[in-house]
């Protein structure tokens, strides 16, 4: 039995940091992972996180893991899919370094991803958007800075880990006139910003606090601020905007819905999907082509640029065999209801619409010498 406390020790400050150069915010993902997953497995064993061994990570118990998150924490199956990615990871780790798991490591590495539905993003129109930055108060500490926030996160289109790991330095000559974003998979850009913004980010710095964090926003204890205390301000900032633009109490709003609304904004004033994708950093256009299915105006595009069909009216008449009128009836819901309505009577049942095989009401068969006759032992000739 192998201890699993080294090896997992080992993956996230040794492998993923200097071999696979991986980024801060990946191993927090890998270890908040890991965290759920030990107590996930110390629950269902009866022992403590650092008496686990590698043989009791094994493929059932992952599995299990995988529908405890889908079924009682609430996760989503993209968010599943993120945890067994994890998990995957370290398993291939461990099958170079322990051969006596490799069995086990295959058959977790296996495990499928999950299908996931591909949905219409959601997104703040300008005058929500405007609402929402209006709503922090300004005549506190804390409203300064949660408007710097919310002007930069919505004009730059960053990424939360992108916005709280902004620093000083981050600002070319202290001039507020652009900024330097690191963004995901260590692709850097600079991106202009508005005057409002910079006024926003003056106005904070002057209040700013001294800590022991060298990032742009801070918390009142003046440590970094966290994504999960930056969602914590913006729920409350969207509980105020509801006041000024009540639409937004049927939309759910998450930091990176600032993002998406950047997104849409900058696709409608442009009509360039390109400029949208160069703007948020995207590699890809793919990870761009979500907001042309979200943008209402591509599509009343489309229609416009296409006349309606012309359809020439015509009338369905019902089967003329009884029989066949069952059949069709059994085939669709609502011919059904009509045939159920109608008495069971072939003549006065008119279905919503013509049966495959049927061509003027009757069942088309093919010629003799195409089919096998069946005989009435059942026996074919």
């Amino acid at each position: 039995m192998t201890p699993l406390a080294p090896h997992l020790t080992a993956f996230l400050r040794d492998h993923l940091p200097r071999e696979r150069g991986a980024s801060r915010h990946t191993i927090a993902s890998y270890a908040d992972t890991f965290a759920l997953l030990l107590r996930f497995a110390a629950f269902r064993l009866k022992r403590g996180p650092s008496d686990l061994r590698v043989e009791d990570i094994d493929v059932m118990l992952v599995r299990a893991f995988l529908d405890h998150l889908e079924s009682e924490r609430g996760n989503g199956s993209r968010s599943r899919n993120a945890r067994l990615s994890a998990i995957r990871t370290f398993f291939r780790y461990i099958e170079y370094r322990l051969p006596a798991c490799l069995e086990q490591a295959m058959s977790i590495r296996a495990l499928p991803i999950k299908r996931t539905d591909t949905r219409l993003i959601d997104y703040l129109s300008r005058d929500e958007m405007k609402a929402l930055l209006d709503a922090p108060d300004l005549r506190t500490v804390g409203g300064l800075r949660d408007r710097a926030m919310l002007h930069l996160a919505y004009a730059g289109g960053l990424r939360v880990s992108e916005l709280l790991s902004l620093r000083l330095e981050d600002f070319p000559d202290r001039s507020f006139a652009t900024v330097r974003i690191l963004g995901k998979g260590r692709r850097e850009r600079v991106l202009p910003l508005w005057r409002e913004t910079q006024v926003a980010l003056r106005a904070w710095l002057a209040v700013r606090p001294t800590g022991r964090a060298p990032e742009l926003f801070l918390n009142r204890n003046g440590e970094l601020m966290t994504r999960d205390g930056f969602a914590h301000r913006l729920a409350g900032h969207v509980a105020m905007a509801m006041r000024k633009a009540p639409s937004l109490a049927a939309k759910r709003v998450t930091p990176h819905v600032l993002r998406h609304s950047c997104a849409m904004h900058t696709l409608a004033a442009t009509g360039d999907v390109r400029k949208v994708a160069l703007w948020l950093g995207h590699t890809s256009m793919q990870s761009t082509e979500h907001y042309l299915r979200a943008d209402p105006a591509e599509k009343l595009a489309v229609l416009a640029a296409h006349g309606p069909p012309a359809i020439k009216a015509g009338r369905f008449r019902p089967p003329s065999d009884k029989l066949m009128a069952v059949l069709a009836a059994a085939r669709s819901p609502s011919a059904a209801r009509h045939w159920s309505e109608s008495g069971g009577h072939p003549s006065r049942y008119v279905p919503p619409g013509r049966g495959r095989g049927l061509r003027g009401g009757h069942e088309v068969l093919p010629a003799e010498s195409e089919r096998t006759r069946i005989m009435p032992s059942g026996d074919s000739q």
